[in-house]
């Protein structure tokens, strides 16, 4: 009974150290991991300071077009949209180094190479389903540059469209800035009428359009464009 009492009281002590160790371990493996993020806040934090305004602490338009040409895509590019969104920016054509630290470390990128890299995986997430319908009202929002304002005026509706949904509904996005343009009803759109598109590519079939009833609270502007086809194909 003694010897299972002595080797009873060994055990605890095999354990201590065991224990000893595998918190020793862990608590390098925090430290290195730590280092290694504060470091890499460190590098997006200078890469934030090469594109800010000194003045603002801010990415500004101008900031953002240096960015681009250093990423050796255009303004324009539904990426450097996708990277806002990402960055989930409220101002357009600003980045606060907030929105900036927020987006880049997500995509961990840290240095503009990796950034560059970073572009394709994050169109791939953008384009995700489940990723997508968030990001096409998110454009709308970015594209608001007041306070107050609900609506976005037609020219700009129409560049919008072409950029966010231009690529995936090519011909509804044609039909529908063509007919934006020479009808007079609406000078803007607003974010009901905007979703209601997106809505409208996803589940009518085009360009017959046989599904299309507007009984199912279709946005006026909507059941005026599809009125508009028929009469064009008719």
């Amino acid at each position: 009974m003694r010897r299972s009492s002595s080797s009873s009281k060994k055990k605890p002590a095999q354990s201590k150290t065991v224990d000893s160790v595998t918190t020793s371990t862990t608590d390098l493996f925090r430290s290195a991991s730590s280092k290694s993020s504060t470091k890499e806040m460190d590098r997006i934090d200078h890469l934030f300071s090469q594109y800010a305004n000194k003045s603002s602490n801010l990415i500004d338009p101008e900031g953002i077009e240096e960015l681009c040409s250093n990423l050796e895509v255009s303004h324009t590019d539904i990426r450097i949209l996708m990277l806002a969104w990402k960055m989930k920016a409220e101002k357009q054509g600003y980045f606060t180094q907030e929105e900036w630290k927020r987006g880049l470390k997500a995509l961990r990128a840290d240095t503009i190479n990796k950034l560059k890299k970073a572009l394709p995986e994050l169109e791939k997430e953008v384009r995700r389903q489940s990723n997508f319908a968030d990001f096409y009202a998110y454009a709308f929002r970015y594209c608001l540059t007041e306070e107050k304002q609900k609506s976005i005026d037609i020219e700009t509706i129409c560049q919008l469209l072409d950029i966010v949904m231009g690529s995936t509904f090519r011909a509804q996005v044609d039909y529908f800035v063509e007919y934006l343009k020479i009808q007079n009803d609406y000078k803007v759109i607003n974010m009901d009428q905007w979703m209601g598109f997106y809505r409208f590519c996803n589940e009518i079939s085009f360009p017959d359009m046989a599904d299309y009833n507007p009984e199912l609270a279709w946005p006026l502007v909507l059941d005026n464009f599809v009125e508009w086809i028929r009469e064009k194909q008719a």
